[in-house]
């Protein structure tokens, strides 16, 4: 039985936390069957996945980041052209690319904060691995129905 591949992109920014969301996916998908890439941070995921989708070896790309407000206005506009260049690779390749990129109100690099997002990157990443799993197996529903 042949399986299928799935790629996942992580922001090297936040490293720490934001790798949290892989181990959650892989509780969910075997690793073998996921790819993993790097990004230098968020900005820069929406090309990768972009690259990857088009490359016809991956059923869904999963990208994951942690934008942060660092005291200026920056995040906003990085966290929405983040999730509408990721919305814009799916829909330019027919590939499903999921999001587990979150951009906190409230964030402070304290120990209490990092154990509650590395927690929840935790869950979002297993959310994410079944969300892509669900699609997956929607879409290969749909072609075959067609």
């Amino acid at each position: 039985m042949t399986h299928t591949q799935y790629a996942f992109i992580k922001a090297n920014w936040h490293s720490d936390i934001v790798d949290q969301a892989l181990a959650g996916f892989c509780e969910v998908i075997p690793g073998a069957q996921v790819d993993v890439f790097d990004a230098p941070g968020a900005f820069e995921m929406p090309l990768l996945a972009r690259d990857l989708a088009a490359s016809g070896r991956y059923g869904a790309v999963t990208t994951a980041a942690f934008v942060v407000d660092g005291g200026i206005y920056r995040h906003d506009f990085v966290a929405q052209a983040v999730v509408d260049g990721l919305m814009r690779a799916s829909l330019d390749t027919g590939v499903p690319v999921l999001s587990v990129s979150l951009t906190p109100h409230q964030y402070h690099a304290t120990p209490h904060h990092d154990a509650i997002y590395r927690a929840h990157f935790v869950e979002k990443g297993r959310e994410a691995a079944e969300a892509a799993l669900a699609i997956v197996k929607t879409r290969l529903a749909v072609q075959k129905a067609a």
